[in-house]
């Protein structure tokens, strides 16, 4: 039951017809009131009708035998009088409620004197001989005529007669049509609402199940390339412009960059191994020379061996902190005294920096401008400028040589892992392709950008943008 209901199919469904169960009853409610209202009205006029025409003969002294309402089959009538005592009533009745009376029996005539009316004795608020009352009080009640009980409208309306006085005249008219109505449409929405319910729990199961049938085709693919690992698989995207095929498409792309990233990885892994071998090796040729032979042994060449192999370690352990998205630290740097510290010692390097201050690692940063310094000492012919300014929100760090520049087909390319421009140099001069790829990854971490161009007197322009210390650095690019 918990996996039937644990399906959008089905949770759609039982939504659905909920919400048209629950629409369908407040309507059917309302229906069936204003039904029950409008009848029990109509039986209210009918009455009205029945009692105006009593009071009508009473204003017009007909004898109280001699009064046509009395006859009606189906109208119940009552004549009392203000002191509530029953006067006359129709033939045939043999009990009655909700006239305020339950009296079916007239009393007995009164005589003459009795029943003139004393005008002292009247109130100012009365009627005038003859006048009937406009308007009529409602109730409802039963009587029994003829043995046949049934629900009735009552209407009371009041008539002052020149003879008797004051009287109130009750007359009923039968709610069965009513009750037979309102039976009638219960009936037909008992048997008609859960009719509908099923056909709106039908037609919700279909076309949730059509529209989530791309869904499970995504899932089944999804399921299949985990099972496979073959991340050159993609999920099917459906002819449509919904949020279906959106997710299609986008879960598709996101295969496509784990799948570039994979690929990335695993030539970082290649690419790593060939570059760690050479100085292992070398490092191992001259340990094994110098066991056999001490005399033999270069000792710098060792050193040398094992500082890059340690370079390169370091490298290859901070692009791995990188790629795990390892956050920089919040501390202020000033670039300006960064850039001079990162140019001390070195020849033909000169520094123009104002001072800026930016959030990040002091390290990385460093970091980040000795690559750019040892890259552009490996291919200036004399001079190289470092400035460092202020642009808008942003800091700006430039380092530019007099070298022979970078063509723009490589400019984007030098930034990769392992990649040297120069096949013929030798890997003591060059190093392992790891310093621009390192310095792009922590620009990016910093939420900055580092960009190759071309410098205003010739050579290489390598600019390293970063947001000003308390600007909105942004989300880090991965």
């Amino acid at each position: 039951m918990s996996r039937l209901f644990g399906s959008v199919r089905s949770r759609a469904t039982l939504g659905a017809t909920l919400v048209v169960a629950v629409a369908l009853v407040a309507a059917g409610t309302a229906l069936l009131l204003s039904l029950r209202a409008n009848l029990t009205g109509e039986a209210g006029t009918r009455a009205e009708r029945s009692a105006q025409a009593v009071a009508s003969e009473l204003a017009a002294r007909t004898p109280l035998d001699k009064l046509s309402g009395l006859d009606a089959e189906d109208t119940p009538v009552q004549i009392v009088d203000e002191d509530g005592v029953l006067l006359a009533a129709s033939e045939d009745l043999e009990r009655i409620s909700g006239t305020g009376t339950s009296e079916v029996t007239p009393a007995p005539a009164p005589s003459d004197e009795d029943d003139r009316d004393d005008p002292d004795d009247r109130d100012d608020d009365s009627l005038d001989p003859g006048e009937i009352a406009p308007g009529a009080s409602y109730t409802n009640g039963t009587a029994t005529i003829d043995g046949d009980t049934e629900d009735y409208r009552f209407a009371a309306v009041e008539v002052e007669t020149p003879d008797r006085g004051s009287l109130t005249v009750h007359a009923g008219a039968p709610l069965a049509a009513e009750h037979s109505a309102v039976g009638t449409a219960l009936t037909a929405m008992l048997i008609g609402f859960p009719l509908l319910l099923g056909v709106v729990a039908a037609v919700t199961w279909l076309v949730t199940g059509r529209a989530l049938r791309p869904v499970e085709g995504i899932r089944r693919e999804m399921a299949a390339i985990t099972a496979s690992e073959d991340l050159r698989r993609r999920v099917p995207e459906p002819a449509t412009h919904d949020e279906v095929a959106r997710l299609a498409r986008t879960t598709n792309a996101t295969l496509a960059a784990l799948e570039a990233s994979v690929e990335r990885q695993r030539a970082f892994v290649a690419d790593a191994s060939h570059e760690l071998r050479s100085p292992i090796a070398s490092l191992r040729t001259q340990l094994e020379v110098a066991a056999a032979h001490p005399e033999l042994l270069d000792l710098d060449g060792a050193v040398e061996d094992t500082v890059r192999l340690q370079n390169l370690a370091a490298d290859l352990l901070l692009l791995a902190r990188l790629d795990t998205g390892e956050r920089p630290a919040g501390t202020r740097v000033d670039l300006a005294a960064l850039a001079r510290e990162a140019a001390a010692g070195r020849e033909g390097v000169t520094v123009e920096a104002e001072p800026v201050e930016v959030s990040g690692s002091r390290g990385q940063l460093s970091r980040v401008l000795a690559n750019l310094l040892d890259n552009a000492e490996r291919h200036a012919r004399e001079r190289i400028t470092v400035t460092v300014r202020r642009e808008g929100g942003a800091a700006v760090v430039g380092v530019a040589d007099d070298g022979e520049g970078v063509a723009e087909a490589d400019r984007e390319r030098i930034f990769e892992r392992f990649v040297r421009l120069d096949a013929a140099r030798s890997r003591d001069d060059g190093g392992a392709g790891l310093g621009l790829a390192i310095a792009r990854d922590v620009a990016v971490r910093h939420g900055g950008t580092l960009t190759a161009g071309a410098a205003p007197a010739g050579g290489a322009l390598f600019e390293l943008r970063l947001p000003l210390a308390g600007a909105d650095r942004g989300t880090p690019r991965a």
